[in-house]
This record gives C-alpha cells, sequence and structure tokens, in this order.
C-alpha cells in the first residue's frame, strides 16, 4: 500500500459556483474508483483553488471541506489568472503528493482517461500529456485561432504539444525542477516541454461544459498566446533586430545620396533632409532595441 502514489488533483476555480458541486461529485467517484483499483494511495486528496471568485465560489468550496475529508482547498486573495492559480495549487500540494493531475472545473477533459495516464506514469513517464483527439466541441472561430497559434508557435521554434490544455499528470520530480523556474508570464504549456522528462500522450473525446460558462475570454486567451510567444522564442527579437539593420542602412544610404546631390549641385526633394535624420535614428533605435 505505502508503494502507491498520492495523487494530488488540482483544480482552479474561477466562478465556478453552478458547476462545483457536481464536479466534485464525479472526481470524489473517480479517486474511489483509483482507490479501489489500486492504483493511488488511499490517502488521494482534491485541491480547490479558488483564483479570486466573484460569485458563491468561495461558499461552496468551503462546504465541500467540510463534508468531504479528501477535499482541499485554496484561496487566493485576488484574481491572478488560471496559470497562477495551477501554479499555486501544485506548489502547496508539493509536499502531500507523489504526483499531480491538472484540470478544469468544467469537466471537458475527460476523467476516463486518468486510469490510463496514472499507468503510464508507473511505467515510468514523468508526464503525461491529455490530448484531445479533436476539438469538435469548439467554435469554429476557436478551432482556426487554435490552428493558427500551434502553426506560428512552429514556425517560432517553440516546443509545444498540438491540442493539449492543461490536463497532465506529473511526478513530483518534475513539480520540484518546476518550483525552480522564476518565469513571471506564465505558460505552463510551453514550459513543460522544455523540461526534458520522459513523456507520453494519452488521447481523448473533449466534452461539452457539464455547465455555465467559458471564463476564458478572447482578450484572455490572446494574453496567454502572446505569453507564450513572447517567453519562448528569441524568434520575434530577432526579426525586430533584422527590422532596425534594414531601415538603419536605408536611411544610411538616402543620407549619402541626399550629400552627394548637394555636394554636385542637384536639386534634390526638400523633404528628404527631414525625412532621412528620422529614419535613421528610427532605424537606430530600433536596432537597439532588438
Amino acid at each position: 500500500m505505502s508503494s502507491l502514489p498520492v495523487l494530488a488533483i488540482v483544480v482552479p476555480c474561477y466562478n465556478e459556483e453552478a458547476i462545483l458541486q457536481t464536479s466534485v461529485n464525479v472526481l470524489s467517484e473517480v479517486l474511489s474508483s483509483l482507490v479501489s483499483e489500486k492504483l493511488v494511495h488511499p490517502g488521494s486528496f482534491i485541491c480547490l483553488v479558488d483564483d479570486g471568485s466573484k460569485d458563491a465560489t468561495w461558499d461552496v468550496i468551503h462546504s465541500l471541506v467540510l463534508t468531504h475529508s479528501h477535499v482541499k482547498a485554496i484561496k487566493l486573495s485576488a484574481n491572478f489568472g488560471h496559470q497562477n492559480a495551477l501554479l499555486a495549487g501544485l506548489f502547496q500540494c508539493a509536499p502531500l503528493a507523489g504526483c499531480f493531475l491538472t484540470l478544469d472545473a468544467d469537466l471537458q477533459d475527460d476523467v476516463s482517461v486518468i486510469p490510463s495516464m496514472l499507468k503510464k506514469y508507473s511505467e515510468g513517464y514523468q508526464i503525461v500529456y491529455g490530448v484531445r483527439k479533436k476539438r469538435a466541441s469548439d467554435s469554429w472561430m476557436k478551432r482556426t485561432t487554435a490552428r493558427m497559434f500551434y502553426k506560428l508557435m512552429q514556425v517560432l521554434g517553440v516546443r509545444l504539444v498540438p491540442d493539449h490544455a492543461d490536463f497532465r499528470l506529473i511526478s513530483k520530480t518534475v513539480l520540484l525542477s518546476l518550483q525552480r523556474f522564476q518565469e513571471v508570464n506564465l505558460f505552463l504549456r510551453g514550459i513543460f516541454p522544455l523540461m526534458g522528462f520522459r513523456h507520453c500522450e494519452v488521447y481523448y473525446e473533449r466534452a461539452e461544459r457539464i455547465g455555465g460558462e467559458s471564463k476564458y475570454s478572447w482578450k484572455k486567451m490572446f494574453s496567454l498566446a502572446f505569453d507564450g510567444v513572447s517567453s519562448f522564442s528569441v524568434k520575434p527579437l530577432r526579426m525586430v533586430t533584422l527590422t532596425g539593420v534594414i531601415v538603419f542602412f536605408l536611411s544610411l544610404l538616402a543620407s549619402c545620396y541626399a550629400l552627394w546631390g548637394y555636394f554636385t549641385g542637384r536639386t534634390l526633394p526638400g523633404w528628404l533632409s527631414i525625412v532621412v535624420p528620422f529614419y535613421l535614428l528610427g532605424g537606430l533605435q530600433i536596432l537597439c532595441l532588438g
């Protein structure tokens, strides 16, 4: 029994009062089944992280903690965002468990594949990614922008697992390594593939939300994508540097042309002597920024 890993299921919650009771009931059944199958230790638990919810989410969580011995909770002082809530839950659970599963409260991620993920973990895989087989439950716009994002990240040389969000199982070794990262703009989907641990994928069909509405607005998704692009690739900076070099040297050539015209007595457009210095200095500034 002692050789079985203690599993911590970390669930970030933001304004999820409508579905939290159902989510915990489902996860409790899954946890009970995992214990019965001797895949995890009986001391395994669910950790709910309230990310500064504005509704009655914390009241529901508090009630669940009082009525379920296997449910723990963390309340953040403000809304720090989905990625930070995940990280806070993982770090707080680090001393209490041996492996850690993260998933969203809406249960769109298929909990029936959790046993398969644990079996992969028992085979020696340090990270097990839950990957969607297809995105049928997403809107056309979301599917299109997701494809564009993954294509862009591929062009920029960023290693990502396509169609993987934050449904993953990690070992304690991975979590302890994660604690050494000092990232400010968190993009966990980009950090884990960089860590180099043995990993595999488990595929599943993504379901509709069990209730409520998605809390990931287009603004939040764009912000997350921007963090991914800016934090994990130097290519945007190199593009800025190249732009600065091109603008600077073209302006330098234009300056030489203007000087040539001045000394040879040729008439040049009056705007040239005004515009060229601006472009010259602008190109130099862009070059320095890059």
